[in-house]
């Protein structure tokens, strides 16, 4: 059955051919983003949901999606989609941070030079039928100093476009690396030391807890006398009314501003101000832009419904279309690993370790870590998937440690997950054989060689002549079929375990009957689900 994507909001004609043409039925109703009652209606038979900024998704939302996979929304900003809510609903979320960069980048430009010489002011006096050529007296651009907070893909677009007016860039971004600042032509530097120094500051990082007003009244103060400040990324960068009284006091000598603390902004402290610029969020309002993103999200969305791929999920490490097959085996074996262990623990989990080693390592390991532990809280919690576990289990104050090694000895590559209680560590390994079945190979550093199967039974034993008769006769009493045995042990006389495939399912009264057996120490019945939950499908 074709996966469905509902979009509720305007996109263009081709985004929605895009879907068509990859095999993804769309249900296209534009203005359905404004009907929050019929959205929740209707939203539960729908696997894709593709938005705009008109839409909101709320928990209330997300409560009803009961087979919603994935939100793409066409554009950078996800303030209205609730991330913690779509995260523990297991929903991945998409965005398209690229396709307005460009948009972006020029109406900052923009904005610097209606600042510089004035643009908006001098337009409306001279169509008033002024003629006051004195009083718009401008500045140049050329050899002053842009400080840029923020060098990320729309940043450093930014930087080229002032490298080439001749401008002098400086940047502030504590993920910017010497070397790419090398490469951008722009100087790093730190936060103080460009507000002493920039002509024009513009803003171009997201809203986080630690760039909430980041030019704080205090760090405008610091700035330059006569200094033009920019903002086209996100309201809340700036402490509006701290930017209101330097303005007013004439240390900062205009604002440019696109976007608002309050939107839509009917009214701001800013408005009125003679050297202030406003625009109503404009950044991406272009045609280029919003055919861009229209088109990159139902790329995206398309790719993760029918090939598993995923690309600018802000909640779940990206995969490609082609890491995607080779990702398919080893993230069922690793959910399978967390189910193995999460089936035999009954305990509370303080702690789980997952190690890889050879050549898995060179796979993203965040979303095979993120399946081992869906695996693991699946037993307990049956709706968790491996987009919502990592945070359901730091919730539920589970530590959780990746570790990679590149050589090993037996295998090319090799999982191994521990999972460590109040009094008990248990570890369990697989790894993934060319013919793409995941397979254990350890249990309790014991060797072994087992294929999952749907429904097996793990024992635990002493090593002792004719336990595996009695054991069989058990099963073969009870009318049970064994598919296939793989056994076990650490020396011989020693400690010893044995899984069992089987065929149907086992009664409590054989696995009680089991437990009789004198060398026993463990039996369990393990349930293996014969596909992988999502993202990878």
């Amino acid at each position: 059955m074709a996966p469905r994507v509902l979009i509720s909001d305007a996109l263009s004609p081709a985004a929605v051919a895009i879907f068509k043409m990859r095999g993804v039925e769309v249900d296209f109703q534009p203005n359905l983003g404004k009907d929050k009652d019929r959205l929740a209606e209707i939203i539960g038979n729908y696997d894709g949901l593709a938005i705009r900024s008109a839409t909101k998704v709320t928990p209330k939302i997300l409560d009803k999606a009961s087979n919603l996979r994935v939100i793409g929304r066409a554009g950078i900003g996800v303030d209205n989609v609730d991330i913690p809510a779509a995260t523990a609903k297991g929903v991945i979320v998409m965005n398209t941070p690229f396709g307005n960069s460009i948009t972006t980048a020029e109406h900052a430009i923009a904005l610097m030079f209606a600042l510089a010489r004035q643009i908006p002011a001098a337009d409306a006096s001279t169509q008033a039928g002024k003629w006051e050529k004195n009083r718009f007296m401008g500045i140049e651009i050329t050899g002053k100093v842009l400080g840029i907070i923020g060098c990320g893909t729309i940043g450093s677009i930014v930087a080229d476009r002032a490298i080439g007016l001749r401008m002098c860039v400086v940047a502030y971004d504590p993920f910017l690396s010497v070397e790419r600042a090398n490469r951008l032509g722009v100087a790093k530097v730190e936060l103080d030391e460009l507000l002493a120094s920039a002509d024009f500051i513009s803003l171009h990082t997201p809203l986080t807890a630690q760039t909430k007003n980041i030019l704080s009244t205090e760090n405008l103060a610091k700035t330059k006398k006569g200094v033009h400040i920019i903002n086209c990324a996100r309201g809340g960068l700036v402490d509006e009314r701290g930017l209101r009284m330097q303005l007013d006091a004439g240390h900062v000598a205009g604002a440019g501003f696109d976007v608002f603390v309050t939107e839509p902004a009917t009214e701001n402290v800013l408005f009125g101000h003679p050297n202030v610029v406003c625009t109503p969020h404009l950044g991406a309002a272009t045609n280029e832009a919003q055919e861009n993103v229209a088109l990159q999200v139902a790329e995206q969305m398309a790719d993760y419904l029918t090939r598993g791929a995923i690309t600018n999920a802000v909640n779940f490490p990206s995969i490609t279309a082609e890491e995607a097959p080779k990702l398919k085996p080893f993230i069922a074996l690793a959910e399978r690993l967390g189910s193995f262990a999460g089936q035999l623990t009954a305990a509370d989990i303080k702690k789980v370790s997952i190690i890889y080693e050879g050549a898995v390592v060179d796979l993203k390991t965040k979303a095979l870590t993120a399946a081992a532990i869906a695996g693991l809280l699946r037993p307990v919690l049956s709706d968790v998937n491996v987009v919502s576990a990592p945070s359901v289990a730091k919730e539920r104050g589970i530590a959780i440690d990746e570790i990679t090694r590149a050589a090993i000895g037996d295998y090319e590559s090799l999982i191994t997950l521990a999972v460590e209680t109040e009094g008990q560590q248990r570890a369990i390994a697989g790894t993934v054989f060319h013919d793409g079945k995941p397979r254990i190979v350890s249990v309790k550093d014991i060797k072994t060689d087992a294929e999952f199967a749907p429904t097996m039974i793990y024992v635990s034993n002493e090593d002792r002549p004719g336990f595996i008769g009695r054991f069989a006769s058990v099963l073969g009493a009870a009318g049970i079929n064994i598919a296939t045995f793989a056994l076990g042990r650490d020396r011989e006389g020693g400690s010893a375990i044995s899984l069992i495939a089987v065929d149907g399912n086992i009664p409590e009264k054989v696995l009680a009957e089991i437990r009789t057996l004198p060398e026993v120490r463990q039996v369990s019945a393990l349930k293996f689900d014969s596909g992988i939950s999502q993202p990878v499908s």
